[in-house]
């Protein structure tokens, strides 16, 4: 419930704080005493548009702060967590804006700062105002299918469709991005395809350009360095062989050391053709090694005529590929292998698209089952809302008057989280004529009267508990005026009631009658605002009923006004 507002220099008002209580409020005041002012302020501080004027004459600063006292368990709490606002569902929750001369202006919940469409947010769950040019609650078409789905408790599947919704979303992105993604990959695939044939027919292999260099540089000299091991051959084989020289020294050297006799001197020289033996048998060992080696070395050399241009040729090709590709020529065996999985992608690709499609499909065909089930449910809900208001709107001298609630279902491309469906509330006030919107009614009064009929119908379901109704009597007076009077009591024992009221029945009805009046301060005029014991109410009611001029006569109607409520 709304416990208490605090104002400070707007318009009239220098300081005015007000405690509200439960039940049925009745706030009641000569004709400019300043009525619409305090609403005004109300509405500032529930975030609605704030003029500038509305900042008090020489003051710098307006301010406006809404108390209220609300359950643990008030939705309100979990919306202010999500939008990362901390409170205490034990302590009261407090709604302040300030708004400067300049214009600027400032919001606050529970005194962290938050945005201006964050305060009205929180002010629309919280406390309607319906008045002669209200432009929120029930005038705002928006409102409709979430105040129908409240009278019929739908929340819970409302809340399921929306998560089905989040689901199709969220399948239909990955469709997208996958088909994105194929139609790009489309775009280069022939290039991918030409590019990968070429290089399968070239074949790179890791480390290939160099070898081929140390290749051909090889090649290069191969043909001198053939020459040269010729004339090593040449030289080795000249007569009869370096080889059968030494085997033939060596044989001499066998058969002279065989014939040599013992002696002293024999012994030296014995020694000396042993030596000499022993290093022809070691030449001509490694003489048959270096031949060998020569005839390998013959062999090595012996290349083909056409190898050095075949090393060219092909190094030059992995080095054409490489300057295409932007790559180094070490680089076009990776490339292969990317240029190969690149396709490979476009196949797994394809497949991927196809199960995104069907889950695709899947999502939305339950979604779409859902949808369709909650719209009939509304359809339902909304034949009996127009019962319940046919029963509400004679009480309330709209014998004539109609209520319609209108279900247009959407074309696929404009479902929402919310379902297929609009849902908005028409009404005619009298026979013959058009329905239309709620905001197109003409009279201030009849929009007051029908705003009153739908919020009793759904007290008992959903939306804000606190409601103000602005000069609900507008245009009726007698027995009108007291069927409104007793209508709104009637609702204030499902919400706090607050309205504002020139018409004496009404406010004989109330639970608390609160007099707001004009004072000098000075050459200030100031407006003020007083809580009415028993006797003044009677004072207040006769004042409305006689005028100026208060009579006894008035004072026993007031009497008898309030003693019959």
């Amino acid at each position: 419930m709304l416990n208490a507002l605090v104002i400070r220099n707007v318009v009239l008002i220098d300081r005015l704080d007000i405690a509200f209580a439960a039940g049925l409020t009745a706030l009641t005041g000569e004709t400019g005493a300043g009525k619409s002012i305090i609403l005004d302020a109300l509405g500032l501080a529930l975030g609605m548009r704030g003029a500038k004027n509305l900042v008090r004459a020489g003051t710098d600063q307006a301010s406006v702060s809404a108390v209220f006292t609300l359950p643990s368990g008030h939705p309100v709490f979990a919306h202010l967590a999500d939008a990362g606002v901390e409170g205490d569902a034990s302590e009261d929750l407090v709604l302040r804006r300030t708004l400067g001369a300049d214009g600027r202006s400032r919001a606050f919940i529970n005194d962290q700062p938050v945005s201006v469409r964050l305060l009205q947010d929180i002010g629309t769950r919280l406390l309607e105002i319906h008045g002669q040019h209200d432009g929120h609650g029930l005038l705002n078409a928006a409102t409709h299918r979430p105040l129908l789905d409240g009278y019929a408790g739908l929340h819970d599947e409302v809340t399921a469709l929306g998560a089905l919704w989040t689901k199709v979303q969220k399948a239909r992105d990955h469709r997208d991005d996958l088909l994105a993604r194929r139609e790009e990959m489309d775009a280069q695939s022939d290039f991918v395809r030409m590019s990968l044939e070429e290089l399968n027919r070239l074949d790179p292999k890791p480390d290939e350009e160099q070898g081929l260099a140390d290749e051909r540089a090889f090649l290069m000299l191969a043909h001198k360095l053939a020459e040269k091991v010729d004339t090593a051959n040449a030289i080795l084989n000249a007569g009869s062989g370096i080889e059968a020289g030494l085997s033939s020294a060596l044989g001499a050297l066998e058969q002279a050391l065989a014939q040599l006799e013992g002696g002293a001197q024999s012994k030296s020289v014995k020694l000396s053709l042993e030596r000499s033996a022993q290093a022809l048998e070691r030449a001509l060992i490694e003489t048959g090694e270096a031949a060998s080696a020569l005839d390998d070395a013959g062999q090595a050399l012996d290349v083909q005529p056409d190898r050095m241009d075949q090393a060219e040729e092909r190094l030059f090709a992995l080095r054409a590929a490489a300057r295409k590709h932007n790559v180094t020529v070490d680089g076009l065996a990776d490339l292969r292998a990317e240029l190969t999985a690149q396709l490979e992608s476009v196949e797994s690709l394809a497949d991927d698209e196809k199960a995104a499609r069907a889950a695709l499909a899947k999502a939305q065909e339950c979604y779409d089952d859902k949808a369709q089930k909650l719209a009939a449910k509304r359809g339902k809900a909304g034949k009996k809302l127009e019962q319940m208001l046919a029963k509400e709107l004679p009480p309330l001298k709209m014998e004539k008057a109609r209520f319609a609630v209108r279900q247009t279902m959407l074309d696929t491309d404009r479902c929402g989280p919310g379902g297929c469906d609009q849902i908005h509330f028409e009404v005619s006030t009298n026979p013959g004529t058009p329905f239309g919107p709620l905001g197109g009614i003409a009279s201030g009064g009849e929009l007051s009267r029908f705003s009153l009929a739908l919020k009793a119908s759904l007290a008992n379901k959903d939306g804000p508990q606190v409601m103000i109704f602005d000069e609900i009597d507008q245009g009726v007076g007698g027995a009108v005026a007291d069927a409104v009077g007793r209508r709104l009591a009637g609702l204030s024992a499902e919400a706090q009631v607050l309205v504002v009221t020139h018409s004496p029945q009404v406010a004989a009805r109330a639970d608390t009658q609160l007099r707001i009046e004009k004072q000098m301060k000075g050459d200030a005029t100031l407006t003020h605002l007083r809580l009415l014991d028993d006797g003044e109410r009677t004072e207040e009611i006769a004042r409305m009923l006689a005028g100026a001029d208060v009579t006894d006569a008035a004072r026993a109607a007031a009497q008898t006004l309030l003693q019959g409520a």
